[in-house]
């Protein structure tokens, strides 16, 4: 049976890197390599196919010309980091892809991205910023903010049991990028995938043989040391596009789509399958010394004090309790954190880089009972050498285990 993503029909009117058919797309100037089209490397790109039963529901919708909603959760790739406008964005062209193969369908792209957040915060978050659209088909994509460990393969798979868990069962594709170095957490994420037989995609796998072989240079995919260009996001897309090709290549036009599968039971924990997040507009002191509720900075509203010795308490729900903090190159300053009264962390607020800021999230709580726990955060006299002040921003709470039963906070807006 004949694909809907067959050669020639995903971007018509222009150059089909599937097909391979020409590689204007992929050229630059000066003496760098041309770049190899991405249906010739396509083939390495795919680490598995997966079960394609969920997908079955998702090219059922589409050939009836229902409404599919297409979604994606990451770091600042998936936002769009690099990307010279919207529609380059890796999401928007595997949109784009989508569209073309199935001109009667409705689509509608919820991108879920956010800079420098890793899998964790995804996992407490991903109920109100992606699963509250119902999408039918995820791109999940946290192998560069990720580190390569067995701690964060757990917040992962909780994330990814909380969106195939969803009352419509949408399709889930494991994205796996690459920094310069060629690094990422491709290994332990794919364990995840393995077990869920999810199928996955990796930008890595497809590309760094070239670029270690000189067939290719890293410039030429991304302006810096994570980020891919409008080239780098070209070929993320279009390697997904080229596995969708495949899978629905060979799915009968009239594959019924698929009962709800129960999941397996977890392979590393459970515990992130049932998360908790309270933003700092959501969150209530339980006692407060000297800190001020700060909600010029819009998104990252937070809990803010500049006074050393000032303390703010809460009390929050869980068996592992997250904080998240703003973290940048200023007048930052350092706060003593407590659970319960247990074994103090010390977070610092000073940056050393120069590109800005960004969202911080540290565990401050481990194995902890069931049940409220008192998060104590007391900013310090002490300071990063460098640091011209002590201002120290919470921007949020978070908790991993927490009960099924327990109410989860309102939306933040």
């Amino acid at each position: 049976m004949s694909s809907m993503f067959q050669p020639g029909v995903l971007l018509r009117g222009g150059c089909c890197l599937i097909v391979g058919s020409c590689c204007c797309a992929l050229q630059t100037g000066g003496a760098e390599p041309a770049l190899p089209t991405a249906d010739s490397l396509a083939p390495r790109a795919i680490v598995s196919e997966g079960d394609l039963a969920r997908l079955r529901q998702v090219v059922a919708k589409a050939r009836r010309g229902d409404k599919v909603v297409l979604g994606v959760i990451g770091g600042s790739i998936t936002q769009g980091a690099a990307a010279s406008k919207p529609e380059k964005r890796y999401a928007n062209v595997i949109l784009a892809g989508w569209k073309t193969a199935f001109p009667n369908a409705t689509f509608e792209l919820v991108n879920a991205g956010i800079g420098a957040t890793g899998s964790n915060y995804g996992a407490m978050r991903v109920q109100r910023d992606l699963l509250s659209r119902h999408p039918d088909f995820v791109v999940v994509e946290y192998a560069v903010n990720d580190g390569n460990t067995r701690e964060l393969a757990e917040s992962y798979e909780g994330l990814v049991r909380q969106i195939l868990n969803a009352p419509n069962h949408p399709a889930v594709v494991l994205l796996f990028m690459m920094n310069k170095s060629g690094g990422n957490a491709q290994e332990w994420q794919s364990k995840i995938g393995t077990h869920y037989s999810l199928p996955m995609v990796s930008y890595r796998d497809a590309l760094w043989p070239e670029i270690e072989a000189k067939r290719m240079t890293w410039e030429q995919i991304s302006p810096d040391l994570v980020h891919p260009n409008d080239v780098g996001h070209e070929y993320a897309a279009r390697f997904v596009l080229a596995w969708l090709e495949k899978a629905v290549g060979n799915m009968a036009v009239d594959a019924a789509p698929a009962a709800g599968v129960p999941l397996p039971a977890p392979l590393l924990t459970g515990q992130y399958e049932f998360t908790a997040l309270a933003e700092a507009n959501q969150l209530k002191p339980a006692a407060n010394q000297g800190w001020e509720y700060d909600e010029a900075h819009k998104r990252d509203c937070c809990w803010k004090s500049s006074t050393p010795g000032s303390v703010i308490e809460f009390d929050v729900d869980g068996e592992r309790l997250f904080l998240t903090y703003w973290r940048i190159r200023g007048a930052m300053g350092k706060a003593r954190v407590t659970v319960d009264a247990g074994e103090p962390v010390t977070l610092d607020a000073w940056f050393d880089q120069t590109w800005g800021g960004y969202r911080q999230m540290l565990e401050i709580g481990k194995d902890l009972k069931p049940g409220a726990h008192r998060v104590r955060v007391e900013l310090l006299a002490e300071k990063h050498a460098e640091s011209t002040g002590t201002e120290f921003r919470v921007l949020c709470l978070g908790a991993a285990g927490v009960p099924p039963t327990a109410p989860a906070p309102a939306p933040a807006p």
